[in-house]
C-alpha cells in the first residue's frame, strides 16, 4: 500500500504512576501491583516500593498526561497537544481531533514502537475512562494488514523482531537533532508530581513528535521537515 506522509498523524504519548508515589494507593491496586513486580523484577533487591516509579509504562497502574501529534499540511509539520491533569478530558479532547480529521480523509497513525506502547495504552486507557474507541483504534477481528498502524521501529528492523532501536539512536544515526532536551522518559514522573511542571513535559512530548516524522521521512526518502516549517498548534 502507498503510503504517503500527508495521510498519517504522527503521535507521542507521555505517562506517569496514577499515584504521586507508593502509599498513595489503594489497598487493592497495592496488592494488585506487589504481585506484578513479581514478574518485572531484575534482581533479589528489587521491591514493590522500589520498582514504583516503573507503574506508569503499564495501562493498568499509570494515566497519560500528554498526546502530542503532528501533521504536514500545506507543506508545514503542524503539532497539536492534549494535556493536563484530568486523562479522561485529554483523551475526550483527542477522540475529537481524530474523528474530524478521519471525516475528510483516510489516514494513519504512526508512532515509534507503537503497537507495542502507544496504541494499546491509549486504546486501554479509553476505555477505563468509559470512552468508546474511534473505529481507527478499533482493531477487534482485523488482520494487522487491516489495521491504520505504522510503527518506525517495526519498519527499522526489516522483519528482524529480535532488534530494538530507540528514537534517539535514530535520530544520532540520521543526523537529526536529538529528541529528548533537558529531560528523558525517566524523568517525567518527577518532573509532573515533584516540580509540578506539566509545559515541560509537553515540549519534550513534541519534540518526539517531531523526531519521529523526521525519521519516518528519513526511513521513506522523503523531505524531512525543517524546523522554520514547523507550527505549534495551541
Amino acid at each position: 500500500m502507498q503510503v504517503t506522509a500527508e495521510k498519517i498523524l504522527f503521535l507521542d504519548i507521555e505517562t506517569v504512576p496514577r499515584w504521586a508515589n507508593y502509599d498513595d494507593m489503594t489497598d487493592d491496586f497495592r496488592r494488585l501491583w506487589d504481585h506484578k513486580t513479581n514478574y518485572i523484577k531484575l534482581s533479589p533487591e528489587d521491591t514493590p516500593r522500589s520498582l514504583f516509579p516503573k507503574a506508569g509504562i503499564y495501562a493498568e497502574f499509570g494515566k497519560i498526561i500528554c498526546i502530542s501529534t503532528g501533521f504536514f499540511h500545506q507543506n508545514m509539520f503542524r503539532i497539536k497537544s492534549f494535556y493536563g491533569d484530568d486523562e479522561k478530558i485529554l483523551l475526550e479532547d483527542f477522540k475529537i481531533m481524530i474523528e474530524r480529521m478521519y471525516s475528510s480523509q483516510p489516514y494513519q497513525l504512526a508512532a515509534h514502537n507503537g503497537k507495542e506502547f502507544d496504541f494499546p495504552y491509549i486504546s486501554r486507557r479509553m476505555l477505563v475512562n468509559e470512552i468508546s474507541l474511534p473505529d481507527i483504534f478499533d482493531n477487534s477481528g482485523k488482520k494487522p494488514w487491516e489495521t491504520s498502524f505504522i510503527d518506525t521501529m517495526e519498519m527499522w528492523k526489516f522483519g528482524d523482531y529480535k532488534h530494538y532501536t530507540s528514537l534517539a539512536l535514530l535520530s544520532a544515526l540520521f543526523n537529526i537533532p536529538s529528541p529528548k532536551g533537558d529531560i528523558d522518559g525517566s524523568q517525567v514522573a518527577s518532573v509532573y508530581y515533584i516540580d509540578n511542571d506539566l509545559k515541560r513535559i509537553v515540549r519534550y512530548c513534541q519534540n518526539d513528535v517531531l523526531t519521529l516524522a523526521r525519521v519516518f521521512c528519513k526511513i521513506k526518502g522523503l523531505p524531512s521537515p525543517t524546523d522554520d516549517q514547523v507550527i505549534i498548534i495551541d
